[in-house]
């Protein structure tokens, strides 16, 4: 299921995570070849991409949410 990028915050180890809408975290690293996801490394990168859907295999798999717990 698609939701939309909400915001960002750093992980302990550093790397980006997006916060959706439905509540779930998701990971959105910049590791080429294996991730190619250049705006994550700008400010103004990731505030382009607020807004932009992203499959959520957690609304898929029905998780709980990662926010507000």
């Amino acid at each position: 299921m698609k939701q939309p990028i909400t915001g960002y915050h750093l992980d302990e180890a550093g790397d980006w995570v997006a916060e959706l809408s439905c509540g779930h975290f998701q990971h959105v690293r910049h590791q080429p070849p294996f991730f190619c996801r250049h705006w994550v490394v700008t400010k103004q990168g990731r505030a382009a991409m607020l807004g932009f859907e992203l499959a959520c295999k957690k609304c898929d798999a029905g998780a709980p949410k990662d926010v507000g717990e």
